[in-house]
């Protein structure tokens, strides 16, 4: 696995220019995979919840055996996912911000890949957060502070009563096209309890398709503004297309081919699962998935942590000539970044893009997005996109009140559009 960089996207913010950073959960180090962050076990939505309601587990691999004391830094972000600047240690957690170790370790049993396997919740015992908003958790060797080796997002919103009310409604008649290939989101945010003076400046927003920030919407303005709500309808910046399903696949077992596993290999070293090969799709063809979700699980489903071998999983996409773009595997599995490790390079003599990426054992979503040549997202599509396509929707709500030191997230919702 490669080396990770910061991507940073350049977005209008209501109505002056604004640099922000997109939530997206980083590796630094190659040894470390599967990082998985989930809150109150829901796996198929984003990391958020309420705050002081449940918890925040994160857990991923080390590819060895070795011991290393880990430690955390954990790090509350503005909403553009800046590191917020104006608080205190003390203003964040109850416990150490930082300097707290990782102490459920185990290592893997009965895998041809060795690792060691950490798991972390949030809150805890030495560190408990005390605002809403953003945070971004660093893992670092207790030997080397200076240096993480990975990075993971999530998110802690209001409590009901403290939240503003956020209703989404999708639509497949969009100002674009009607029942055609896009669905437009229209949001009515309701202030409730909050005194908003200038919407401009204390609300910020953000719109997600699928949990996926490459493509997200920024602080887009508002058609209505009244005295105690905003309301988005007709919005030009929450058009999306519309896509099509995710395809999908399981990884059990080393011994026997599970769902969209063509056939499983061995070299001497490493396993291999070659899925069956796909073509574009043109047609909309209704195939319940996650959205883009990924679940580790083997096929006991006991100790699923530490007894998931992981394989070496060849992707295969069948066109008879190359795109003029960069074509790269998607799904949450892949952070929502596009990376080289997750680029298809085209087989001329074969005649198909291919691509191997190690995987754990697991049930895994995935798309193919285009890219240009500086590796940013084109609105280019793979699969002919379809009104009728199920995806959620996902609305960040952020407030700052006057003369206030942070953002805090005070709404959130998340609708699932099923065509009826």
């Amino acid at each position: 696995m490669k080396r990770v960089y910061f991507i940073f996207i350049y977005i209008i913010f209501f109505l002056f220019p604004c640099s922000v950073y997109a939530q997206r959960h980083e590796i630094h180090d190659d040894n470390f995979r599967s990082l998985q962050v989930i809150a109150n076990k829901r796996w198929m939505d984003l990391p958020i919840m309420e705050l002081n309601s449940g918890k925040i587990s994160i857990d991923f691999d080390d590819l060895s055996h070795t011991y290393r004391r880990l430690t955390y830094r954990l790090e509350h972000c503005e909403a553009d996912w800046k590191p917020s600047v104006g608080l205190f240690d003390s203003d964040v957690v109850d416990g150490f911000i930082s300097g707290n170790t990782i102490d459920d370790v185990k290592e893997s049993t009965l895998t041809n890949t060795l690792y060691t396997h950490y798991h972390l919740d949030i809150p805890n015992d030495k560190c408990r957060p005390k605002l809403s908003g953003n945070y971004r958790l660093s893992v670092y060797d207790d030997d080397d502070t200076n240096h993480p080796l990975l990075t993971a997002c999530f998110m802690l919103v209001e409590p009901a009563e403290n939240s503003m009310g956020v209703r989404l409604n999708i639509t497949t008649q969009t100002d674009q096209s009607i029942n055609g290939e896009q669905q437009q989101v229209e949001m009515l945010l309701d202030f409730g309890n909050y005194v908003v003076t200038n919407p401009y400046q204390q609300i910020k927003t953000v719109i997600l398709q699928n949990r996926n920030w490459l493509d997200a919407r920024w602080n887009s303005k508002p058609q209505y503004v009244m005295s105690n709500s905003l309301r988005w309808s007709h919005n030009q910046d929450y058009i999306f297309w519309a896509g099509n399903e995710y395809r999908k696949f399981e990884i059990l077992s080393t011994d026997i081919a599970s769902m969209g596993v063509d056939k499983i290999g061995w070299d001497g070293n490493n396993y291999h699962a070659y899925l069956f090969p796909t073509a574009p799709i043109l047609n909309y063809l209704y195939d319940e998935d996650a959205d883009g979700a990924f679940l580790i699980r083997n096929s006991d489903n006991v100790e699923i942590n530490t007894t998931s071998d992981y394989m070496l999983t060849h992707f295969r996409l069948n066109t008879p000539s190359p795109y003029p773009y960069r074509i790269f595997l998607n799904g949450d599995w892949t952070y929502n970044r596009l990376l080289p490790a997750y680029e298809m390079i085209y087989n001329a003599a074969g005649g198909y893009y291919e691509a191997v990426v190690p995987l754990k054992f697991g049930y895994y979503n995935y798309q193919f997005l285009a890219a240009d040549g500086q590796g940013k997202l084109s609105s280019f599509r793979i699969d002919k996109s379809h009104y009728q396509t199920e995806n959620s929707y996902q609305s960040l709500v952020y407030f700052r009140p006057q003369s206030g030191r942070t953002d805090k997230l005070v709404g959130y919702a998340n609708v699932r559009f099923i065509k009826k």
